[in-house]
């Protein structure tokens, strides 16, 4: 096992490194919410919602392979964090995924078929904030906050971080928000949040995996 996940493991949802900023942190979050709830922005909500749940999809998975390698995760946050929830995954960055759908959705031009410099605004943008997102990462890295112990998931090949993370989120996004049924993206945030929940109360809950 590596020595950053073995330190992650060590503070594994120990509340002995609670923060008072994460209270305005979470009002902030609440806000942005409350604001789309009052202007009936059902499809931006929903499109945040949809980033937030299918970012928990990737951080059990990422846990689960921990668990099954017993070397390391394939992504590490082992410190400087107020609450580590998962080895890879801490409450900032949690609390960040939870409002970035919802600043990707207000990108997103009502003209879906608009090109941006020659590209679809749909393929540009979710290639764009997947392509930030990785910058942030790396960003991240240098400073030793976010640890990467694979070299196929490191430098050079940051292509599958934005490959395989991060533009299918932005991808699944921007269905969620073009959808045409109400009925049916709701059924379908709710079927993932539903599968976020489930893998939870059997990996962690049950089986103490994760």
């Amino acid at each position: 096992m590596t020595t950053d996940a073995q330190q992650a493991l060590e503070v594994l949802r120990s509340t002995n490194f609670f923060s008072w900023y994460l209270i305005p942190f979470l009002a902030l979050i609440l806000y942005v919410y409350a604001v789309e709830v009052e202007r009936k922005k059902w499809n931006i909500i929903l499109t945040g919602l949809a980033v937030w749940g299918f970012d928990w999809l990737w951080e059990t998975f990422n846990a689960l392979w921990f668990h099954t390698s017993g070397y390391s995760a394939v992504w590490v946050t082992p410190s400087h964090s107020a609450y580590v929830i998962l080895v890879g995954l801490n409450i900032e960055i949690s609390m960040m995924f939870a409002i970035a759908g919802v600043i990707f959705a207000k990108f997103l031009p009502e003209n879906r078929t608009m090109k941006i410099i020659g590209v679809n605004n749909r393929w540009f943008l979710a290639s764009f904030f997947a392509a930030f997102c990785v910058f942030v990462e790396i960003i991240l890295n240098r400073w030793g906050m976010l640890v990467w112990n694979y070299n196929w998931w490191n430098w050079p090949n940051f292509w599958l971080t934005w490959l395989c993370a991060y533009l299918p989120m932005f991808l699944f996004a921007v269905w969620i928000h073009d959808m045409l049924s109400m009925k049916r993206k709701i059924f379908i945030v709710s079927g993932l949040y539903i599968l976020d929940l489930l893998l939870i109360i059997i990996f962690m809950g049950i089986l103490g995996w994760i």
